[in-house]
């Protein structure tokens, strides 16, 4: 009888791939885990306990094979592997290196309920497409037939590029619209190349367009071309700009220079760091964090991706503000514990106050008030409450505002007021198909669903897309039987 290949939970510990040392990972924007070897992604994938009812699957929003790509990993069939998990996924390579896995897929296999800890499913799911881009198994879309209809896409984010791909491969024409001069959306610019290096997503852009996306880049709608000549020149359009509008910070002295949003602090780094771009507020350091006492207010992903980026920028020192305790901060307990280990300073039950100005008018400091947890809010978090007479103040050079984002206002910036929205500014669509209630309009990810993840913004383009072909071929058997 041939050896059973899984189930070692028991006899195999878990393991994460080998991670760079803080000390020497701080100092470049490098991922900072290093790749499996084929023997380790073997041995890890063996773990899995091939539940009956597999809620690492359940958990995760693309419902993603997990179970059967473990199955085929363990037992070296890589390429089935990959074609497992690439038929729920356009961009697996990606979300295994950004999904906070801890509380999805990863936080609820069986197997870490039972105490035996996790399998590491996202760095298995990274290791299988990685290989898979080695050995030339990721192609381009090849559609067996040419169809004369046109989607046009507007934002070249996870969302939309999810949808490209996949009307591409039915052979629908693609022409994709974006405000920036590199596709990817956050994927290029908002998260930092030491969670994803940006070759990871310039490849898979390159291969959309090898495949035939047509790309419109450094194109404002609204400004160098309407929403209704986009609308015009399509048989469908999706909207799928995601939210770039930060929330703002008040208070006495908000004002201050020194004082910027994490989108453009984020921006010019990865345009730096990762391009050999030159933007010239990073020059000045306006931007830059090299030398600095740099202060970040908020606690969900971008915070950290800010901190952490502050750390390698070589700033004087780094501290985060969270008005609540660390078992209530909303980002990745994972990334929580990388910036600590890279010299993060935590500052839990603190908030912002308001800011001092230092001998010029640039910001000298912030006023933090000191904070406790008192009752349970409508989420069934507890509320932060201040403690009064508390206050303190906490030298600063640079503070950094990562209080998440808010949709832009479409409607006006588009000159399209029937463009309904929601009393949040979110686009009104199905979230099953995205169907919006103008003819042939359709929106995608976070200008649906506000603020979320990547992985919830590639099911939104996937079933949109799916949904619009569906909807294009009832179109044209209705003209076929005219």
């Amino acid at each position: 009888m041939a050896k059973q290949p899984m189930l070692k939970f028991v006899t195999t510990q878990r393991e994460m791939p080998a991670k760079r040392e803080a000390d020497v990972r701080n100092r470049d924007f490098a991922e900072i885990y290093a790749e499996y070897a084929d023997q380790k992604a073997r041995e890890q994938a063996s773990r899995c306990s091939q539940c009956g009812v597999p809620y690492c699957q359940s958990h995760c929003p693309l419902h993603n094979n997990i179970p059967d790509w473990l199955n085929l990993t363990a037992t070296g069939r890589l390429k089935e592997a990959y074609e497992i998990s690439q038929a729920t996924n356009t961009f697996p390579e990606i979300c295994g290196r950004i999904c906070p896995q801890d509380r999805l897929c990863e936080g609820n296999c069986v197997i870490e309920q039972s105490g035996h800890g996790t399998v590491t499913i996202g760095s298995v799911e990274k290791y299988i497409t990685d290989t898979a881009w080695e050995e030339g198994w990721v192609t381009p879309a090849a559609p067996e037939v040419e169809r004369k209809e046109s989607v046009g896409i507007i934002g070249a984010g996870p969302g939309g590029l999810a949808a490209a791909d996949m009307l591409r491969r039915a052979g629908v024409q693609v022409t994709v619209y974006d405000r920036h001069d590199r596709s990817g959306g956050l994927l290029t610019y908002g998260i930092p190349g030491f969670k994803l290096e940006k070759e990871v997503v310039m490849r898979r852009n390159q291969q959309l367009e090898a495949g035939g996306v047509r790309f419109v880049l450094n194109c404002r709608v609204g400004e160098d071309m309407s929403f209704e000549e986009i609308r015009a020149q399509h048989d469908a359009v999706i909207i799928a700009t995601g939210v770039y509008k930060s929330r703002d910070l008040g208070g006495p002295g908000a004002g201050a220079k020194g004082i910027v949003k994490a989108i453009d602090y984020l921006t010019a780094s990865n345009r730096v760091a990762n391009f050999g771009d030159t933007v010239a507020e990073y020059d000045s350091g306006e931007l830059n964090a090299k030398g600095k006492k740099v202060v970040v207010i908020g606690g969900g992903d971008t915070a950290m991706d800010c901190v952490r980026t502050a750390i390698r920028q070589g700033a004087e020192s780094v501290k985060c503000l969270y008005r609540r305790d660390r078992a209530n901060m909303p980002g990745s307990q994972r990334e929580v514990q990388n910036a600590e280990e890279e010299g993060v300073q935590f500052e839990w039950l603190t908030a912002p106050a308001g800011f001092r100005s230092g001998e010029t008018d640039a910001v000298g400091s912030v006023i933090v008030q000191k904070m406790r947890l008192g009752l349970p809010d409508a989420s069934g978090r507890q509320s932060p409450e201040v403690i009064e007479g508390a206050d303190y103040d906490e030298p600063a050079d640079l503070v950094i505002k990562a209080l998440g984002f808010e949709p832009e206002e479409l409607p006006t910036l588009w000159g399209c007021p029937e463009l309904e929205v929601t009393r949040w500014g979110t686009v009104k669509a199905q979230f099953t198909s995205g169907r919006t209630a103008l003819e042939g309009v359709y929106a995608v990810g976070d200008i649906v669903r506000g603020a979320s993840l990547v992985v919830w913004a590639i099911r939104d383009g996937r079933d949109c897309a799916e949904a619009i072909l569906g909807d294009l071929n009832s179109r044209a058997a209705a003209i076929a039987a005219e």
